[in-house]
């Protein structure tokens, strides 16, 4: 469904519960940033009807989320803990169109947008089948579903406003690109990305 190109080695999710406090952390701190990306879309596209209308209820949820992950983590006794920089999205955003045609800057913001929830989704997915914590194996779960869904959004939200053949080579070019920054980037047990 989500075509990515480069799937997570799912020894991934062995690295990861060795510092599950880190990537709690981190996890917390990418659902304050997808609702943050949102509200960017909103104040950037007032006008874009259909836009404010997908978009505002998932800032509620990434927010929604963004408290339960701190929840979660008081729970186990961690620290929320100072925001780190995102290397996947800081490379991701290296994909983005500058200048030229408004259309196409839109059209890029909602592609990154839907890649970043996709490759969210594959890890939230890799933590619900194979962590050994089965209280965290449902949590992911949850976020696995809602990631697949603002992913979904996000794609079609292209659609409604750029051609669908447009998107869906502009889309193709992303998934290249990402399969790229993937393949570079070493399994690291303190992201999700």
């Amino acid at each position: 469904m989500l075509g990515l190109k480069l799937a997570t080695d799912p020894y991934w999710v062995n690295i990861a519960e060795k510092s599950i406090d880190e990537i709690l952390i981190d996890h917390a701190y990418c659902e304050q940033k997808a609702a943050s990306t949102c509200i960017s879309l909103i104040v950037k596209y007032p006008d874009r009807k259909e836009l404010v209308d997908e978009v505002t209820p998932i800032v509620a949820e990434e927010w929604g989320h963004f408290r339960k992950v701190l929840k979660e983590l008081a729970a186990r006794g961690y620290e929320f803990g100072p925001n780190r920089s995102d290397d996947y999205v800081t490379e991701l955003m290296k994909f983005q169109r500058q200048g030229g045609k408004e259309e196409n800057r839109l059209l890029d913001k909602l592609l990154i947008s839907a890649m970043i929830e996709a490759r969210s989704c594959e890890r939230f997915r890799l933590l619900s089948l194979h962590i050994s914590d089965e209280k965290l194996k449902t949590f992911y779960h949850e976020f696995m579903v809602s990631e697949a869904g603002h992913y979904r959004t996000f794609i079609d939200l292209a659609k409604k406003y750029i051609h669908p053949d447009k998107v869906k080579e502009r889309w193709q070019e992303m998934l290249d690109f990402e399969a790229k920054i993937m393949k570079k980037r070493a399994l690291r047990g303190d992201r999700m990305h």
